[in-house]
Order: structure tokens, then sequence, then C-alpha cells
């Protein structure tokens, strides 16, 4: 029976979601305790001695680092998952991320080893980058090829999902770490369990992917058709004004992604001085309201279509750039709360659809290639020198410019989706 013929509560479909969402919760658990120990710990233990901000922007730089190594990433992972399938290609990503995750627990600091520990800081980052880079096209394309017919966008909303449980995960054990450490145990030795804990999570995603089939989707690409020998060649030559397209209509949930948790904890720490297990415990509150806004986001988006939910999520994100400074720089908490809430939720518009709408702008022999290089690509203008950029923003100009930031990076998406209207989505099933 093929997959589109199945329940889509039907046993084989739940594995395919469980597995999908589970890999990408580990993906993102890992990617998410370099943020949090970023912006409070590695300026100081990777670093010369500076001025504090001088360390954190250091600290912000190695964030950065990921972000470009995920095309690459994108590009060697897509390759395979195009040739040879989804399932390995989304093993071996997982195990690339999880080995980086490890090492950089183990890492000395720059007391003990000098300049080899930002070098070896900023290779292993890369190594987490690379393997992210390989995850997401992977495991959203692992959905959305076994999704029933009218089921696309809330099939591909499960790997979304595993951001805010990535996030609750990273940052609930760093709160609880926070509260039963003292400060200088935390910095001492502290921050590293959740970077070795990652191991053990690793273990379990592996488990649960090692049980799957390739999708059908897949199964049929090669039925009729050999695979493409260079599937990114194919896709920045035949598909690149989907590519081009799908990479800036990524841009907003990035931007809103990383404003809203490194930016804002370093800006809340360092800046407002609140504690960081206060802070931590407003962000693990907000961060709820992304998974209401994936799962709104699904429905919304099969009732009509991602393209317009996309767009819907972009419009509102610019007018929530002009709250920013007010919110945020009330210095209330209920009111950053209520702010990061608020973004957080349109942040789960302007990505929730992504699983459905990526795969589409692009022919299955190709599919794994363009989803990733897109997302990834897209991750380096939205994302990955947002929190570097707006604590130099807000640095020098407050936190107005910071708003205008998050605006011009909603309005960049927009922009990238109206022309998108002109094309016809390709087949998933």
């Amino acid at each position: 029976m093929a997959a589109s013929e199945i329940a889509p509560g039907a046993p084989s479909n739940r594995r395919v979601l469980i597995a999908s969402l589970v890999g990408t919760a580990v993906e993102f658990y890992d990617f998410y305790i370099y943020a949090t120990a970023a912006s409070l710990v590695f300026g100081a233990m990777f670093f010369p001695a500076a001025s504090p901000s001088a360390q954190l922007l250091s600290s912000y730089a190695t964030f950065a680092v990921a972000f470009f190594a995920r095309p690459l990433g994108a590009a060697f992972f897509g390759h395979f998952g195009d040739r040879i399938g989804r399932k390995s290609t989304l093993v071996a990503s997982l195990l690339t991320m999880g080995l980086s995750t490890v090492l950089i627990g183990l890492l000395p600091g720059y007391d003990q080893i000098g300049w080899l520990a930002p070098f070896l800081l900023c290779v292993l980052r890369f190594g987490q980058g690379f393997g992210l880079g390989g995850e997401w096209g992977g495991a959203a394309l692992l959905a959305v090829e076994n999704a029933p017919p009218g089921w696309r966008a809330r099939f591909g909303m499960f790997p979304q999902l595993g951001a805010p449980v990535g996030f609750i995960a990273a940052n609930g054990l760093f709160l609880i770490l926070g509260l039963f450490l003292t400060p200088e145990q935390f910095k001492s030795w502290g921050w590293r369990l959740p970077f070795i804990a990652s191991a053990v999570l690793v273990g379990v995603g592996l488990w649960v992917r090692l049980k799957l089939t390739e999708t059908p989707a897949f199964k049929a690409a090669l039925a009729e058709a050999p695979p493409s020998h260079a599937p990114l060649g194919e896709v920045l030559t035949k598909h690149w004004l989907a590519t081009l397209g799908g990479t800036f209509a990524v841009v907003a949930c990035f931007a809103i992604f990383y404003l809203t948790t490194a930016f804002a904890l370093g800006y809340g720490v360092g800046t407002l001085h609140y504690s960081r297990e206060v802070f931590l415990g407003v962000q693990l509150g907000a961060i709820l309201f992304l998974a209401a806004g994936i799962v709104a986001a699904g429905y919304w988006a099969d009732a009509t279509s991602p393209r317009r939910v996309l767009m819907a999520g972009c419009v509102l994100t610019v007018g929530a750039g002009f709250l920013l400074p007010l919110m945020m720089g009330s210095g209330s908490l209920l009111l950053i709360w209520a702010f990061l809430s608020l973004a957080l939720f349109l942040m789960g518009l302007v990505y929730g659809p992504l699983g459905a709408f990526l795969p589409s702008l692009f022919p299955t022999r190709v599919r794994y290639s363009g989803a990733s290089i897109a997302f990834n690509v897209g991750g380096i203008v939205g994302g990955g020198l947002a929190p570097m950029i707006a604590a130099a923003l807000a640095a020098k100009g407050g936190l107005p410019p910071v708003g205008l930031y998050l605006s011009a990076a909603a309005l960049i998406s927009l922009a990238a989706l109206v022309p998108l209207a002109r094309r016809t989505p390709h087949d998933l099933g």
C-alpha cells in the first residue's frame, strides 16, 4: 500500500513523525546549548582577557562559524541524500553533529592551551554546522514524502517542532545546573555537562532512525530514472530561481529566533543585569509559543497554502520589530516575556510551513540538495551573524536599531515569497 493511502495515524507514519521530530530535536539541542554557552561562558573561557563586550563578540563570532559550515554540509549530505537515500544520510549527519558537540564539552580553555583553545572550538563548531547542514532537509523530506494528501504541512511541521523541544531540553538543563551549582562551579565545569550528555541523546536519535525505511517518493524516483550525478549542479542551473527565493524566504525565521534567544539572553543578563536563571526561565515560558505557532501554521497551511501563511507571518513580524525596543527596553520581565512570546509565535508562522514549502520547490531527484541549500544559506543571511550584529547595534544605538534589523529581515523574506507565486509546486508524494 502506498504511503498516500495510509491513514495519518497509522503506526508506520507515527514512526516517521517521531523520527523526524526526535532527530531534529537532538540536532537543535546540540546547536542551542552552544548558543547558550556562547552567551554565558565561552567569551571568558576560550578567549584572552579583554573587555567583557569584546569577549562576548568573539564568542558570538564562533557561533557564526557553524552557519558558514551549514551550506557545505547541505551540499555534502544533500549529494548523498539524493543519490543513495534519505535514511543513511540522516544517520551520518546526526553522528557528525553529536560527536562535535561531545568534544566541545571536553575542550580545555585558553588558560590551559592558549590559542589552540579558540582554534579547536571553531573546528568543532564547524563540525556542528556541517552536520546540521544535512539534518533539516532530510528530516523534512522524511516527513513530507511520507505524508498522505492534504497532510503535507501538518507532517512537515514535525521536524520544525524539534526546535522548541530541543530548546526546552537545552535551556532547561542549563537552568537546572544554575539552580544546583554555584556560579564558580558552573563556569569551571558545569557548562560542560550538557555537551557531554548529548552522547545519550544522539544514541536515542540513532536508534529511532535506524528503524526507518526509504521514503516512497525516493523509491519511485529511482524506479523512473537513475539518480542525478551532480544534484547540486542541477539545483543551481535548472532550479536557481526556486533556490534563490527559498533562501531569502527563510531569513525572517532565523533572525527572529536568534534575536529572541542568543541575543536576548546576552542582553538580559549583561545589560539588564537579570540573573541567568531568571532570564532562562522567561525564555522557557516564551518558547512554548513557538510550538503553538508551528502547530497553528501547519493546520493553516494545509487549509490554504504554506506560502500564504509564510507571507502573513512576515507582515506581522515587520510590526513586531517596532515593538522590540518598547517592550524589551522597558526593563519589565512581564513585558519582555510578552514580546518574546509574541515574536516566537510569529516565528512559528514563518518557520512551521517551511517543512512543506521548501521541498515543494524542487523535484524529488534533487530535493534533498535544493531544500537543504536554501534553508542553510538562508541561515547565514538571517541568523549566522544576527547575535553579533544585534549586540553591536545595541552597544551603539540601543534597541531601536535592533528592532529595525528584525523588521528588515521580515521584509526581505516577504519580497522573496512574492515571485514564487508563479511557480507550480512539485508533487511531494
